[in-house]
């Protein structure tokens, strides 16, 4: 027998509409309790990559999965600190209209949304098969979630309610039917939702009328991704250390180039001496803006 090795997670193709990101924002890795949290707009800096011909897809139009561009906004990482971003899916908080069953099938049971519930730029996820495996999650009364529950959408249709008698009753009941369309009511049945056969009593949970629930779509895992701000990176911290330098020694002017030669920073190179003359301090002093910039290297060195 042949033994293979297959994998079985995919690269991600979610579109970046169906993405939140959330930073989270703390002047340094010590300081624990001052962060702030803001939500980004992920369509606006995230970018999803398309094949080319070289890629072997459809140019321009496939895109290629796993790989996107993050463009961070100088509004937003504009001080020194450290940035996390919580890349996660969307969200979409809406309230379960009603549970109930269909009409054809009375063990289907399943949750009724009505699309008026649902926030504007989300409502094109709820067509008739459009939910299929997402997240739900439920709210507690106060707000909270419930901790580690959630099931999974199996099968979502538009729907109708309509009204049925019951056997050998004059109660009448609201039951659902699946419609192709013109209706704001999506009929979601979720997994699990059947009782197991060994205690067919045992009703899974998938929720109440008015109950307030997190929908979420599973297109990729949520992931964390660590950003420092600082005043200095690795190519300024190698002007200092082997870039060239230039020491005046009429007024004491040191300066560091780049790695084409531009003045990158200047210093006044001076000595503090008591009243006999004895040097007590040999100083660095930074120019700031004040550049002198006769003191180019091509000018001195040719």
């Amino acid at each position: 027998m042949a033994t293979g090795t297959y994998g079985t997670i995919r690269p991600a193709d979610v579109s970046p509409e169906d993405v939140e990101i959330i930073m989270n924002y703390t002047p340094s890795r010590d300081d624990t309790s001052n962060f702030l949290l803001t939500s980004l707009d992920a369509p606006s800096i995230l970018r999803p990559y398309f094949n080319n011909n070289d890629t072997g897809g459809n140019p321009d139009v496939e895109i290629l999965g796993g790989l996107y561009n993050l463009k961070l906004p100088a509004s937003e990482f504009d001080k020194k600190g450290i940035y996390t971003l919580y890349i996660k899916p969307a969200e979409i908080r809406t309230t379960i209209t009603d549970c109930g069953v269909l009409s054809a099938l009375p063990n289907v049971k399943g949750i009724i949304i009505n699309l008026n519930d649902v926030p504007s730029q989300f409502r094109n996820k709820f067509t008739n098969q459009g939910l299929v495996g997402f997240r739900v999650e439920y709210l507690n009364n106060d707000g909270s979630k419930i901790p580690n529950f959630y099931r999974i959408v199996t099968s979502s249709f538009f729907c109708e309610p309509i009204v049925t008698e019951q056997i050998n009753s004059s109660q009448k009941t609201i039951r659902y039917r699946y419609v192709d369309g013109g209706s704001d009511l999506v009929f979601c049945t979720l997994s699990p939702s059947s009782s197991p056969t060994n205690k067919p009593t045992a009703t899974p949970f998938i929720g109440q009328p008015n109950q307030n629930i997190i929908v979420t779509n599973t297109f990729f895992n949520p992931i964390t991704i660590d950003i420092q701000m600082a005043d200095y990176d690795l190519d300024t911290l190698a002007i200092a250390l082997y870039g060239n330098q230039t020491k005046s020694m009429e007024d004491g002017i040191y300066t560091l180039y780049d790695s084409n030669n531009n003045i990158y920073k200047q210093y006044n190179l001076f000595e503090v001496r008591d009243n006999f003359n004895e040097l007590l301090y040999e100083v660095r002093q930074d120019r700031g803006n004040n550049i002198d910039f006769s003191k180019n290297f091509t000018n001195i060195i040719t």
